[in-house]
Parts: C-alpha cells; structure tokens; sequence
C-alpha cells in the first residue's frame, strides 16, 4: 500500500475529508439496526491522537448507489513516530495500525496490523492469521475500548519483529525465489487470468533500488510486494503487451498484502 504522502506527513481533518468524506458523516444510513449506535470516525480519530497515534493515509470505496453515498467503507492508516523499529541494515520501519470502518451498519470498526519501511515509503498489512485483527461493534463505544484495542496491538509487535528477522536470516536460491514470484500471482489473479495471460516471473524480482538487492526473504518479499500492489510489470494478453496497473482499491489492497504476507511466511526456515 503506497502512502503518497511524506513518511512523517500526516493530515490535517480537511485533508481527511478530501479523501474519504464518509469519515466525517454525522449520521448512519437509514439502512442500520434499531440496535445500530452510530460512532463517527472522527471520533476515532480525536481519540487515536491522545494515545499518540496519527492519521497517514486516508482513503475509501466508491459508493455503489447514491444511498450509499457519505456512509461507504473506509480505510484510516495510523501512525506513532514514537515507536520505530530500527533495523541494524539501515531498513527503518514504522508499524502502522489500519483502521476499517462504515457508517451503513455492514461493518465493525476492525483494526489490523501493519508496516511502513522508510525506504520505499510502503507500506505492508501484517498477516491476520498470524497475528490477527480487532473488532469493535457498534453497539457501545468508549475511550477505554480503544486503548484496550491499541494495546492489544502494540503488544503483538515482538511478534512482528520477529517475522521480519527471520525472514531476513532466511536466504532464497533462485529456485526458492522464482516459486515465491510465481505463487505470488495468485494473491492478485485468479486461475482463469493466468491462464490467459504470460508473465515473466523474473521481472517481479527485479529490485528497484539498490537497497533491496539482497538473496535475503526479507528483501525479496518486499520487491515482489511493491510489484504485484504497484502493478510495475508487464505482461502479454491476447497477443499483445500491457502494463499491470496499480492497484487502488485498499479492501483488495489489503487482501493481497495479508495474502503475500502468510506466503512469506512459507519460506521462513
């Protein structure tokens, strides 16, 4: 997930709602549960803040119908420059927490784990299965439930550290590499779009910098990553070349990241 925006940027409320004006909206659809307790974003956002934590990245689906329009899902990506992981190879990371919510009643507010490496100014979903996410439902809110939430996550970061070493003590050959590329497209296509279309596997290990040239898992993960979400690779379909786009979508954003993430995982040894 790319943050267009300066690693220590973060945005103003105007900015917000430049981006995801359903974040701002004063009342749920008319759509929700009598039981349904309408908790605005902004909320959220005030009270993500007091504990430290501000909003990098905004961003949210397009309205289907104009009834959904103002209460459609969105995505909050939270930062803490306070907490910093500082890797001994120069890789600084920022852990990020992702926040999903709407205001139609379809969705719990579900905070998720994530990444942001300095060096490419990307940012990366951690696995739910390996380490889970949070929901909050709408039937009662407090400031306590957040820094339970918050807690809750900050406390699975040895977790994450951890990953991040192992994957980068673990080394691929280039047999272990390809396989990784080529499995990797199936957290973006399905079987019947490979099926129709050829794709150099090589060119998805190709690094774009200097930083990530290594053998190691860590690296390589993260140059395929950046090509399978950034869509910087071609291929061929129905006998002519194309360029895979990017993908903006942030619910499928995140579905692949988690998707490449547990992948990685695979490969640790």
């Amino acid at each position: 997930m790319m943050i267009d925006l300066e690693s220590k940027k973060y945005l103003t409320k105007e900015n917000i709602k430049s981006l995801a004006p359903s974040v701002f909206s004063s009342k749920p659809s008319n759509e929700v549960s009598k039981h349904y307790v309408h908790i605005p974003t902004e909320r959220v956002i005030d009270d993500m803040e007091v504990l430290g934590w501000k909003v990098a990245d905004a961003k949210e689906v397009n309205a289907r119908t104009k009834g959904t329009r103002g209460f459609q899902k969105h995505l909050l990506v939270f930062r803490n420059d306070e907490i910093v992981i500082n890797g001994e190879d120069g890789d600084t990371v920022f852990p990020q927490i992702l926040l999903t919510n709407s205001h139609d009643g379809k969705n719990a507010f579900t905070f998720t784990a994530g990444l942001f490496r300095m060096i490419c100014s990307n940012g990366l979903v951690i696995s739910t299965q390996e380490f889970g996410s949070v929901k909050v439902r709408h039937m009662g809110y407090n400031f306590e439930t957040i820094q339970e939430t918050i807690k809750e996550i900050v406390d699975q970061l040895p977790l994450t550290v951890e990953s991040m070493n192992k994957m980068k003590s673990t080394e691929l050959n280039q047999e272990k590499a390809l396989d990784f590329a080529k499995k990797a497209l199936n957290t973006r296509f399905s079987e019947d779009e490979l099926k129709r279309i050829k794709i150099d596997v090589m060119e998805l290990l190709n690094p774009v910098r200097k930083e990530d040239e290594g053998k190691d898992l860590w690296s390589i993960f993260n140059v395929v990553q950046e090509k399978i979400i950034e869509g910087d690779f071609e291929y061929q379909a129905a006998g002519k070349s194309r360029k895979a786009r990017e993908i903006k979508n942030f619910k499928q954003d995140i579905n692949v990241n988690e998707k490449l993430f547990d992948l990685a995982l695979e490969y640790v040894s």
